[in-house]
């Protein structure tokens, strides 16, 4: 039955209290009468639905968001929730949408609870001045201009007296740049840890807050305009209140557990579900002092301290459930509240023309601000494009002012068909204009091998993620011998995992606090090389960065830095880890498909080092007085790959301590063809630079095909510590019907061969792979840094620019 009042329509339902356990199909009776079936049913076709059209719209280029709200207007009154359709009455009765509205809404509270422990506020406040400039002039211009624009148009267009009302609201919220939206596009992008990517997110961090404080401030006044200024003062006076009890009641509750959990990388069960308590304390008061359900549940968030134990034990627990089941079914309810039948055309072509103006006046602002600031106009372009991106954000505040009546049902149709049409139109142009792996693609030749007549400095770039890696590592560095005639630079990238906060992070630590870290980690690392500075005292320099990413996108930073260091070979750690009886241990694939990204793209030669020698304490700086005998072996069948790895052995036969063996396998019969002969010449040439020391030497090995190729590696190779071999080989029929057991192919046939666990011995791997030549213009990086103060490091934010840096004590020098 229907109710009429002063302030609209209200629908009443009566509903049977009898016991629904006898709604099912034996008991002659209709299993969507039962709640608990209706809402299973809901929930199940509304994900189906859902990641259906995602499967078809996703070669479009098109993202999570269009698909989850487009499945919400299908079900919805638009088309198969349409009044003349049964099904709308069968699976979708308005009796059945107080429950999954309500499971949709405890779950978003729970999801910006999350974004709120995956952000750092602090990092507002050390935002370069370029990204601050550029978030001015977005909020300003996208406040200003679709304002008054929609002021001029309800003077001098005839519309509806609704939409006349609407119209401002409409053009305020245009000026929103929220850091949640962005943050989720560039993910799906992958494009998070690009220059691009990363200016973006500061810019969208900064003009967030402005907008959220003002859309806070703007609801509270016109859903309480009518109330007196005692009562008025009142609720701001709670709103205050509701935030210092959760800054100084609620976090030193959470503080006092992290300290207590410290050096844990877990929280107790107890401690977990005090927190959970909370994020529904809090959501509760928010709702009783009349602000929004998720606002204190953000603000705890916030509060929380990142990383481990709380931080990282929130995300593992809830993250996955979360974003999985609950962030989707809100957008996809979101989208069944859209009735298109109830837009008015004329309506219609006013918003559109609002919110095209609205796009373009943001794209504009952040060219202007990006003209001024030196960042070149097509990266303005595309990070105008990425402002205007929409998500559940935008969702949320529309949602809120339809259920404060500020929005009727034809504008909040209106304002939701925009944010599918503009991610739908945006997400490919991003990824149309922008690639980042082209920025990584060098034309110039910096092998090891090419770069050997002039190389009076050895550029090695190491990737450390395992503290039990440093050991065979540092042997690797101080086997590339570090002297007078040729130093070794040394770039460091300690790889950590983007776990607790949402910002990714490039830190760049200055040379003289190279000691000065918090983590185990970065302690371990830093004491390894300031060891292996000493050791090479005048001959041998590092630069340390740490890189707080994810691994899918982990793959930008390290090319980033091979480009802009000019490294010559890349060193990268193998994704399985060994235990002392031969077992592996650890297996993470993240990181085998982060190598292979790398190998795509890299603009250097890559190794990637597969360390077996979990019982191997041989270190050759660890005893100057007695020092070991360090023994290389490199297998040769031919190719680019294998003929870096031989020059890099003949670079390591300089080192007073280290013992070359290079075993070259032949075919027999085809030993002496015109192929084998020039590899001949090659291997010859290098063995002349090392007569007389006795420590280079070459060894040719005539076998008539693979198995027996496979038996003299098994007989040869715990004779050596350290074994090297190119990825790739020349063709040949001595590696026929190996690839069909390969396991990793990122290793190539050899290197697969001996990182199998079938393969038992404890001699370390390193796979090389020559620098691959792409013909195809590059620009280098530019990176602007940003001071931490805590650490006096630098983070780096960039955009990709012709421009390097050098980091010394005291500055960063451009040249």
């Amino acid at each position: 039955m229907n109710f009429e009042s002063a302030t609209g329509t209200y629908k009443f339902l009566c509903q049977n209290p009898r016991n629904h356990a006898s709604y099912d199909i034996w008991h002659s009776a209709n299993p969507l009468h039962n709640p608990r079936s209706l809402f299973l049913l809901q929930y199940s076709l509304l994900s189906i639905v859902s990641q259906f059209i995602f499967l078809c719209i996703q070669p479009l280029a098109q993202s999570s968001i269009v698909a989850q709200i487009l499945g919400g207007v299908l079900l919805g009154p638009s088309f198969l929730g349409h009044k003349k359709i049964m099904i709308s009455n069968a699976l979708f009765p308005p009796k059945g949408s107080m429950v999954i509205e309500t499971t949709a809404a405890f779950g978003i509270m729970f999801f910006f609870f999350i974004i709120g422990v995956r952000m750092d506020p602090a990092t507002l406040w050390k935002t370069e001045k370029k990204a601050k400039m550029i978030s001015f002039f977005v909020f300003t211009f996208t406040l200003l201009i679709p304002t008054s624009l929609s002021i001029l148009m309800i003077s001098y267009i005839p519309m509806d007296k609704t939409l006349s009302r609407c119209l401002p609201f409409i053009a305020f919220s245009q000026s929103f740049t929220a850091f949640i939206s962005i943050s989720i596009v560039l993910t799906e992008l992958k494009i998070l840890n690009t220059d691009i990517g990363r200016l973006a997110m500061s810019v969208a961090m900064f003009s967030d807050i402005v907008g959220f404080s003002m859309a806070v401030l703007v609801f509270s006044i016109l859903q309480y305009k009518h109330v007196s200024f005692s009562k008025f003062l009142g609720i701001f006076s709670s709103l205050a209140g509701l935030v210092l009890s959760i800054i100084f009641v609620m976090r030193p509750i959470l503080m006092a557990i992290s300290k207590k959990r410290r050096g844990e990388k877990h929280v107790s069960e107890w401690s977990f579900v005090c927190i959970m308590v909370f994020v529904l304390i809090t959501g509760l008061l928010s709702e009783t002092i009349g602000q929004h359900y998720v606002m204190g549940p953000l603000l705890l968030g916030l509060v929380l301290p990142e990383g481990p134990p709380i931080g990282t034990s929130l995300i593992e627990k809830i993250e996955a459930f979360t974003y999985a089941f609950f962030y989707p079914i809100y957008l996809t309810i979101s989208g069944m509240k859209t009735n298109l039948f109830k837009i008015d055309y004329k309506s219609m072509w006013i918003v559109c023309f609002l919110v095209v103006v609205s796009v373009m006046v943001k794209i504009g602002s952040v060219m202007v601000s990006g003209y001024y600031t030196n960042v070149p106009l097509k990266e303005c372009f595309v990070i105008g494009l990425i402002m205007n991106s929409r998500g559940v954000a935008e969702l949320l505040m529309y949602n809120l002012w339809r259920g404060a009546k500020l929005l009727t049902e034809q504008e909040f149709s209106l304002v939701v068909f925009s944010i599918i049409v503009i991610n739908a139109i945006v997400t490919p142009l991003i990824k149309i204009l922008y690639d980042p792996s082209k920025q990584y693609h060098s034309i110039i030749r910096s092998s090891i091998q090419h770069a050997s007549g002039e190389l009076d400095i050895l550029r090695i770039m190491v990737c450390v993620y395992r503290n039990e890696n440093i050991p065979t590592m540092m042997n690797l560095l101080e086997v590339s011998h570090a002297s007078e005639d040729s130093n070794v630079r040394v770039i460091a990238l300690v790889l950590v995992e983007l776990l607790g906060r949402s910002r990714p992070l490039l830190v760049a630590h200055q040379p003289h606090h190279i000691l000065r870290c918090t983590s185990s980690k970065s302690t371990q690392v830093n004491h390894a090389f300031h060891q292996y500075i000493d050791q090479n005292k005048g001959y041998a320099t590092v630069e340390l960065f740490t890189s707080v990413s994810n691994f899918e996108t982990m793959n930008d930073d390290i090319c980033r830095i091979a480009i802009d260091r000019i490294a010559n070979i890349l060193i990268l750690p193998f994704h399985k880890q060994w235990e002392i009886d031969g077992s592996v241990e650890v297996t993470n694939k993240s990181i085998q498909y982060m190598n292979i990204k790398v190998l795509n793209t890299a603009p250097c030669s890559v190794g990637i080092l597969v360390d077996r020698g979990a019982n191997n304490t041989k270190q050759l700086f660890s005893s100057p007085t007695t020092p070991l005998a360090y023994h290389v072996g490199v297998f040769f069948l031919g190719g680019s790959d294998d003929i870096e790895a031989l020059v890099y052995s003949s670079r390591m036969c300089r080192h007073e301590n280290v013992k070359v063996t290079v075993i070259r396998f032949l075919q027999h019969g085809l030993e002496n063809s015109p192929e084998k002969r020039r590899e001949g010449d090659v291997i010859g040439e290098y063995r002349n630079l090392h007569k007389g020391t006795r420590r280079f030497k070459t060894v040719d090995e005539v076998i008539k095909d693979g198995t027996e190729m496979s038996k003299r590696i098994r007989k040869r190779i715990d004779s050596f510590d350290l074994v090297m071999v190119g990825k790739e080989h020349a063709e040949s029929a001595l590696l026929q019907g190996y690839e069909e057991w390969s396991e990793c192919p990122e290793l190539g046939v050899i290197g697969d061969m001996l990182a199998s666990q079938d393969f038992e011995t404890k001699t370390s791997v390193l796979v090389v792979q020559q620098q691959r030549i792409i013909q195809r213009k590059f620009s280098k990086v530019k990176v602007f840094p940003m001071t931490n103060e805590k650490e006096n490091d630098y983070l780096l934010h960039s955009h990709a620019l012709n421009m390097q840096i050098r980091i010394d004590d005291k500055k960063i020098e451009h040249k």
